[in-house]
């Protein structure tokens, strides 16, 4: 075992194998170094068949730590390299487990690889989740709120479905995978506003935003109805399912495509912290109207940073207050 220099990172090779000390936290700046070095270090590699990252000092890891096990696992499938986590600590299969990688590493709860002597001096580990996840009250709100939407959209849904058919055939929802909490995958619902082949003309349709997001104000693929039922928000009832089960929450981050994770660098990550929101500051201060990634990405940093319960309701009155104004857009 040795220590690279300008590194802080243990690193040895036996057998085809290369085996790495993870960092004691791998958050934001931490994971994007740790990715970074790892890169640049399987750049370099020759003969190798699998690589291992030992976790027996971890105890701390975010959405941006799960960000750069993600990026690496992509990396490593690309070169045709098996990945295996060892010493992996309870928090960290917590990381894991929501952001669905425990299905797909190799997790080994061994390893002789690191002495104990070097964990004395280490704190506590903190919380993995932010404040906001760990909250009853706003899961309680949660599962209150979509229950009467439910109800909401069981009333509405016959005469939407047919004013959805009168424009043709066609499902009446639509799904689409989007990413949430600790960036694990889930099953969005809408009722459809588009035409039914609309992924198959998206390259046709000009992207009026910039950077990991794809909006046009004017996108042909809309339909009269659908026009209407985004106008209105009508199209988003559905999504009260996808809060009552736990995929979202009625106030918090706007959630992204797999597309758009894909091409996140590690800090972008962060907004993986939080359960993905119905209605939340992208809605309230900008909504159709925010084209920018960055902007996008912000207002849902600076969502984490302002999150009490209080706010959260104080959210909630404001998306009544913009829905009632008719200045909504689609998501």
């Amino acid at each position: 075992m040795s220590l690279i220099p300008d590194h802080p990172y243990l690193v040895s090779e036996a057998g085809g194998s290369l085996i790495i000390t993870v960092p004691q936290l791998l958050t934001v700046n931490e994971a994007d170094a740790f990715r970074s070095f790892l890169e640049e270090r399987l750049n370099g590699a020759e003969g190798l068949k699998r690589l291992i990252l030992d976790c027996a000092q971890t105890r701390m890891i975010d959405s941006s730590g799960v960000g750069s096990l993600v990026m690496l696992l992509r990396r490593c499938n690309q070169a045709g390299l098996a990945m295996e986590l060892w010493s992996v600590n309870d928090q960290l299969k917590l990381a894991l487990s929501l952001a669905g990688l425990d299905q797909m590493l190799t997790l080994v709860d061994g390893s002789d690889a690191i002495t104990q002597s070097t964990l004395d001096a280490v704190p506590e580990r903190g919380s993995l989740t932010h404040p906001s996840v760990r909250c009853w009250p706003k899961r309680v709100i949660d599962v209150v709120g979509s229950g009467i939407g439910l109800v909401i959209t069981a009333l509405l849904f016959i005469p939407i479905a047919i004013a959805i058919r009168s424009e043709g055939k066609g499902p009446i929802l639509f799904s689409q995978t989007r990413c949430g909490l600790m960036g694990r995958r889930f099953r969005l619902w809408k009722f459809r506003s588009m035409v039914t082949d609309a992924e198959a003309l998206k390259h046709t349709v000009t992207n009026q935003a910039s950077g990991a997001i794809f909006k046009n104000e004017n996108d042909p693929r809309i339909t009269r109805v659908g026009r209407f039922l985004r106008r209105t928000s009508l199209d988003e009832l559905p999504q009260f399912w996808n809060v009552f089960i736990g995929d979202m929450s009625l106030i918090g981050t706007r959630p992204p495509t797999p597309d758009e994770v894909e091409i996140y660098n590690v800090p972008e990550w962060r907004r993986f912290d939080v359960r993905p929101g119905l209605s939340g500051e992208w809605q309230v201060y900008g909504r159709s109207k925010v084209t920018s990634f960055e902007d996008i990405i912000e207002l849902d940093l600076r969502y984490q940073r302002r999150w009490s319960f209080s706010y959260d309701l104080r959210l909630i009155v404001r998306t009544f207050r913009v829905l009632l104004s008719k200045q909504s857009g689609a998501m």
